[in-house]
């Protein structure tokens, strides 16, 4: 995180307003040069500039100040507040207008022609449909198959292209898991053949 306040030359005219600090101690908090903290004060720097005000920010604290103000030498130090950001937010269903809900059984048909080792239940997942339509679409018997153009459901922006190599890998991980079971099955098999 970067040591310099939020807006510094908003804050650096807060400061100069409003508390006694030296002009080397703003400056320094500010990382700003302290001939411009001289020209904030003498009016000549930062005139269409709105003062800030760092405590209610949370940059800052009136103690921190207080004791800077008493002591020359001392900086202000400036609050460091760690935010946590995380990425597993619940996916959200978004609104999907008119014009794109006519391209979900297209979609469908790209994905299916496309990966067809995906399952119904994933691709009405992705796609958003239901999968009774899905599998309609699979056995050519969906109301509208004749007029169904497969697109690619990425490109009309119905889901990420991250979603999609998940749910692939997803099933690749199923079919090695079913395969490796079979094999076990066979070995166990000739195993119990042998003796």
């Amino acid at each position: 995180m970067s040591n310099t306040p939020l807006m510094p030359m908003a804050t650096a005219v807060w400061l100069v307003e409003n508390t006694t600090l030296t002009f080397k101690q703003i400056a320094k908090f500010c990382n700003l040069h302290e001939v411009e903290i001289q020209g904030i004060a003498d009016g000549e720097v930062a005139k269409g500039i709105k003062a800030y005000n760092p405590i209610i920010s949370g940059q800052l604290s009136r103690e921190e100040i207080e004791l800077s103000s008493k002591d020359e030498n001392r900086p202000l130090l400036i609050k460091s507040i760690d935010i946590e950001i995380s990425n597993n937010e619940k996916k959200i269903k978004k609104y999907v207008p008119l014009s794109k809900r006519q391209d979900k059984p297209d979609s469908a048909l790209w994905l299916i022609r496309q990966h067809n080792m995906l399952k119904d239940s994933q691709i009405a997942k992705l796609v958003g449909i239901t999968k009774n339509s899905v599998t309609s679409i699979r056995n050519k018997s969906y109301w509208n198959y004749n007029n169904l153009n497969p697109k690619d459901p990425v490109a009309l922006n119905l889901f990420a292209q991250k979603d999609l190599v998940e749910a692939i890998k997803k099933d690749k991980r199923k079919i090695k898991k079913k395969k490796k079971k079979k094999d076990n099955l066979k070995k166990l098999n000739k195993i119990s053949n042998n003796e």
